[in-house]
C-alpha cells in the first residue's frame, strides 16, 4: 500500500482474499471438461458425459448455450464432429475468460486504479492456403481430443509436424505454428500416454482449446496498432525462461506527450536458447534486440517517437523510435505515476487467469517466512510472494525480498489465490534505503556477482554464435 500523502492510495488487500461469487462453480465446470479430455472423446464413458453436461450447463445463459448443448450431447454419444469440438473449446475459453474478467475487476477495485477499455483486431489473412492449413491443424487437434491424453502415441503426435512446417514460412500463421509445435513437443515427450502417471490436465486442455480456436477465421488476426509518443518509465523486467527459449518482458508506465492518461504498457523480446546458456548469460541473447533493457538496468526513462503499440498495450519495439531519457527511479515512478495509469483491454482469446499480471506497489508490510515460503502481511491480510518467479539472472533473491520494506511487483493469480511476483524491492542497508531490481543486470553490470556470472556465460554464447554463423554461411 502507498499512503495518500505520498501520491498513492491504500490497497484493499482484504478484497484479494474475499471470495468471488461463482468462481468455484465455473472452475469446477472447466475441471470437469478437462477430465473428459484425459480419457478421450472417441467412446465417452458415463463419467465423461457428466463433465460434458456440466460444461453445457455452465454456459446455459449465454449465446453459446444451444451450440454447446448440442455439442455436449453429440460428444457424449460418440458422434461429435469438428464443429462440436470447436463449440466445446469455445465454451471452455469463455468460462475462463469470465474468471479472468472477474479477477481483474477485483484487482482494479483493490488497487483503486482506472479500468481498461475495449480492444479491437484487424482483418485476418483469408487466403486459401491459410484456410487449408487451418483445416489441417483443426483435424489434428480433433484427433487428439478423440484419443485423449491417455491415448496419445508418437504416430498421432507426429501428425502435427507437416502442418507446422507448412505454416512457419507465413508470418500470419506463426502464432498458431509455434503453439502447435510446442504442444506437440510436450506430448511427444510424454508418449505413450497410457503409461503417464501425472497428466498436466489443465495445461494441455488450455493449449488444446486455444489452438482449436486459433484455427478459426479471424481468430489470429493482427492487433490494432496505434502510435505512442511520450515518455516511457520502466517498472521492472519479468524474465521467462524455457528449455529452448527465453523472453524478457518490460512492464512500464507510458506518459503521452499530449498530456493524455498514463497507460500501463509492455515491451517484450524473445530469443531461442540452447540449454547450456543459463543465468546471467540469458541477457546476452536478448540485449541486441531491445535497447530498453539497458535503460532498465541504468534506471532511465526512454523518450518514444511514434512507437507502434497494440490495442493490448504491447509496444512493437523499434530502436529507431526511442532514445534514452533522464534518470527515472522505479520506486518514484511507482509512487507517483503508477496510481493514475490505466491498463489496456485484453484481447478476447487472451482472457485467461494465467495472463493476469498487474503492476502494484506495496509498502509498510510485515514479512513472514514459514514452510510455505515468503508472504507479506498487508493491512492485516496475508499476500503470498511467488519467489520462484524471481530470476537467478539478477541480484534479487528470496532472501533480499524477505528483508525488504517496499516492493514493486506483478499481482498474479494461481492455484486459487492471488500472488505477488517481485520485480524490485527496497530495503535498509547500513541505515540507507537501497533498491534491488530483478532486471538490474539486463543491460550489463559492474556488480561483482553479475560480472562473474556474465564471464561464465560469455564463452558459451560466443561459441554458439560462431557455430550459427558457419551454418548460415553454408
Amino acid at each position: 500500500m502507498v499512503p495518500d500523502d505520498e501520491g498513492g492510495g491504500v490497497m484493499r488487500a482484504d478484497l484479494l482474499n474475499d471470495t468471488v461469487d461463482g468462481l468455484d462453480e465455473v472452475l469446477a465446470a472447466v475441471d470437469g471438461f478437462d477430465g473428459v479430455l484425459v480419457g478421450g472423446l472417441l467412446r465417452p464413458q458415463p463419467a465423461q458425459a457428466v463433465g460434458l453436461a456440466g460444461l453445457a450447463d455452465a454456459v446455459a445463459g449465454s449465446p453459446l448455450a444451444g451450440r454447446v448443448a448440442e455439442a455436449a450431447e453429440k460428444t457424449a454419444a460418440g458422434a461429435a464432429g469438428e464443429d462440436h469440438f470447436v463449440a466445446l473449446a469455445a465454451a471452455r475459453t469463455a468460462l475462463l475468460g469470465s474468471v479472468h474478467d472477474a479477477l481483474v475487476a477485483r484487482v482494479e477495485e483493490a488497487v483503486g486504479r482506472p479500468g481498461a477499455g475495449e480492444s479491437g483486431t484487424a482483418a485476418a489473412d483469408g487466403s486459401d492456403r491459410a484456410v487449408n492449413l487451418h483445416a489441417a491443424a483443426r483435424s489434428w487437434l480433433c484427433d487428439l481430443a478423440r484419443a485423449g491424453w491417455q491415448g496419445i502415441d508418437h504416430e498421432l503426435v507426429s501428425g502435427a509436424a507437416p502442418v507446422v512446417s507448412a505454416m512457419l514460412p507465413d508470418p500470419g500463421l506463426r502464432r498458431l505454428a509455434a503453439l502447435l509445435d510446442g504442444f506437440a513437443a510436450e506430448l511427444a515427450a510424454s508418449c505413450p500416454g497410457a503409461t503417464l502417471e501425472d497428466v498436466p490436465v489443465r495445461r494441455w486442455a488450455d493449449l488444446w482449446s486455444r489452438a482449436v480456436l486459433l484455427t478459426l477465421p479471424g481468430a489470429a488476426s493482427a492487433p490494432v496498432v496505434a502510435e505512442a509518443t511520450g515518455r516511457l518509465l520502466p517498472l521492472g523486467v519479468d524474465l521467462q525462461e524455457h528449455a529452448t527459449a527465453v523472453q524478457a518482458q518490460v512492464h512500464a508506465v507510458f506518459e503521452p506527450a499530449d498530456g493524455g492518461t498514463p497507460r500501463l504498457v509492455r515491451a517484450s523480446v524473445s530469443a531461442p536458447k540452447p540449454d547450456t546458456v543459463v543465468g546471467a548469460g540469458l541477457w546476452q541473447l536478448l540485449r541486441p534486440h531491445l535497447s530498453l533493457l539497458t535503460a532498465v538496468s541504468e534506471g532511465r526513462a526512454m523518450d518514444l517517437d511514434a512507437m507502434p503499440v497494440t490495442g493490448e498495450g504491447d509496444l512493437i519495439w523499434d530502436d529507431a523510435r526511442a532514445r534514452t531519457g533522464e534518470p527515472a527511479e522505479v520506486f518514484t515512478t511507482a509512487r507517483v505515476a503508477l496510481p493514475a495509469a490505466s491498463a489496456f483491454a485484453t484481447a478476447p482469446l487472451d482472457r485467461h487467469p494465467a495472463r493476469i499480471a498487474v503492476p502494484v506497489l506495496l509498502e509498510g508490510y510485515a514479512v513472514e517466512e514459514d514452510g510455505n515460503g515468503v508472504a507479506f502481511q498487508v493491512a492485516g491480510q496475508r499476500l503470498a510472494v511467488d519467489t520462484d518467479r524471481v530470476p537467478v539472472a539478477g541480484p534479487l533473491t528470496p532472501e533480499v525480498v524477505a528483508s525488504s520494506g517496499a516492493c514493486v511487483g506483478l499481482l498474479r493469480w494461481d492455484a486459487g489465490e492471488f500472488l505477488l511476483q517481485p520485480l524490485a524491492v527496497e530495503r535498509t542497508v547500513r541505515k540507507k534505503s537501497v533498491a534491488v531490481h530483478a532486471g538490474a543486470w539486463a543491460g550489463g553490470t559492474t556488480d561483482k556477482a553479475g560480472v562473474r556470472a556474465e564471464k561464465a556465460a560469455t564463452d558459451a554464447v560466443k561459441v554458439l554464435r560462431e557455430r550459427a554463423g558457419k551454418l548460415l554461411r553454408k
